[in-house]
């Protein structure tokens, strides 16, 4: 489907088989109008080179950086050509995190300034917390709401071991996309700030230059927890085009009803995103990513989820959909849990299932924020299905993907992902207790997340994903009859976030 990026073809056929599968399960359509479709309207931004600046005045001189070499432009959505011109403030990682006595902003005026901002978020945080505040959303609201005009994001060595300049400037003309309100601009696009720049670690110093400090020694300071913004010697001049366009897209909507009216309040979702990242720069003579693991082995194991529930008569209806731009930003998700089509109880959301070395267990993450954990764990005992915790913690997954979108909204959540626990074809192999599968994993996300590798060719264990379906479904029985609807543990952060982000906008 050429790598099903969000408003091109190859998705919409991906959407069109989807929908065929729910209408010969015998689900009934949940999308609009009586359909399984349900349009998602959004705005396309694509940036362009002419015209695109980033200038860094000092008393003696100015110096004018190389678009790709040095810096990217963010796509704009509220202005197709924007320019800002203000002093320039280092705001650190620019996190305000009250509760945990951390305030990167304290005695910083960003009224009408550039903040330049380092990512992540400090190492002394609790990994849940950490990711929330290094999101690139969270670090523009708080920009924003302190009267920045503008933000450079700048790239560290450590940034770019993970992410390669390289890869970037090799893509920055694939376009991006935000969702649409009814008057036809963007939601959630920050318009406050101009001009959202990137800068590369190659080019970092010349922000700081005449500061003090270098920007390695600034990225070594954020890792210490002793990183202090302070106001730049520079006045920076940004200047940015884009060409923006309306898109709809559609999410893929599918229900099982419930039989007991009471409680069609309570609607538990099965979600996987269906987009992925089409066509891009080539990789060894392959330019599709054609996102096998990411996602569409997601979308099966819910395909097969509602074929095994199709029979059932839960008491709470069961809904079923395949999103769209997950890539872009959670979007489809965004749009599905504030326009349900009834109110939402829980998510079950698979993404990217690392099944690619025999195991004999899952892991539920962030299912020990909620109820859902003993829900789980108890409809995976009868299966013989062992539940693990997260391995890899410190990547913080489960604000990265669909479900944060029905988290944000005050819903209970869970991603369910592949085991680490080795099954009987590779228990005999010598490795340590759960080597095998994690090598694998790592493997996996070095070479081929997000890169045209990402086919079915992956040693793709088929076997685990059709028990991964049989407990997402004994899941969904389970929830569906539950006497109460899944509950966020008491004091638990992500249960409190919804209040929090109402009250930060």
């Amino acid at each position: 489907m050429q790598g099903r990026r969000t408003g091109t073809p190859g998705f919409e056929r991906a959407a069109d088989v989807v929908a065929t599968r729910f209408h010969a399960l015998g689900l009934q359509p949940a999308g609009d109008a009586g359909t399984f479709s349900q349009r998602v309207p959004l705005l396309q931004a694509t940036r362009l080179a002419q015209g695109a600046r980033l200038d860094v005045a000092r008393r003696d001189r100015t110096i004018a950086l190389r678009f790709r070499d040095h810096f990217l432009t963010e796509p704009g959505f509220d202005a197709a050509d924007a320019r800002v011109r203000a002093p320039a403030v280092f705001v650190a990682q620019g996190v305000s995190a009250p509760d945990l006595e951390h305030d990167d902003f304290v005695g910083l005026d960003l009224h009408g300034k550039i903040a330049v901002v380092l990512g992540g978020a400090p190492a002394a945080f609790d990994d849940d917390r950490r990711a929330f505040h290094a999101s690139r959303e969270e670090k523009l609201r708080a920009l924003a709401q302190r009267g920045a005009v503008g933000a450079v994001f700048v790239d560290t060595a450590d940034d770019e071991a993970r992410a390669p300049w390289s890869a970037q400037a090799a893509n920055w003309e694939q376009p991006q996309l935000r969702l649409r309100a009814a008057d036809g601009r963007g939601i959630g696009t920050f318009p406050q700030l101009r001009v959202v720049v990137r800068v590369s670690a190659a080019a970092a110093d010349l922000l700081f230059d005449g500061s003090g400090h270098t920007a390695a020694e600034l990225a070594q300071a954020a890792q210490a927890g002793t990183l202090k913004g302070f106001a730049l010697p520079v006045t920076l001049s940004l200047a940015a085009r884009s060409f923006i366009a309306p898109l709809d897209s559609r999410n893929v909507v599918a229900r099982l009803p419930g039989t007991d009216p009471a409680l069609a309040s309570q609607a538990i979702v099965f979600s996987a995103h269906l987009d992925h990242l089409g066509i891009g720069a080539p990789v060894a003579g392959d330019a599709i990513r054609n996102g096998a693991l990411d996602n569409a082995l997601g979308v099966a194991i819910v395909l097969e989820t509602a074929r095994a529930l199709r029979h059932a008569t839960p008491e709470r209806p069961l809904l079923f959909v395949a999103l769209t731009a997950e890539e872009q930003g959670l979007l489809g998700a965004q749009w599905f849990v504030t326009h349900p089509p009834q109110p939402l109880a829980a998510d079950i959301n698979l993404d990217m299932p690392m099944l690619l070395v025999p195991t004999r267990d899952v892991v539920p993450i962030g299912a020990t924020h909620s109820s859902l954990q003993a829900a789980l764990e108890a409809a995976a005992k009868p299966l013989g299905i062992a539940v693990s915790p997260d391995p890899f913690p410190e990547e913080a997954v489960f604000v990265r993907s669909d479900q944060f979108a029905f988290v944000r909204a005050g819903v209970p959540a869970l991603y369910l992902d592949g085991g680490v626990v080795p099954g009987a074809a590779s228990a005999g192999k010598k490795a340590d207790e759960h080597t095998l599968p994690k090598l694998a994993q790592r493997e996996f996300l070095r070479r081929c997340y997000h890169q045209p590798c990402d086919d079915a060719s992956q040693p793709i264990q088929y076997q685990d994903a059709a028990r991964m379906a049989a407990l997402t479904a004994a899941l969904g029985r389970r929830l569906g009859d539950a006497t109460q609807p899944p509950r966020w543990r008491p004091g638990d952060f992500f249960g409190q976030l919804r209040a929090v982000a109402t009250s930060s906008r």
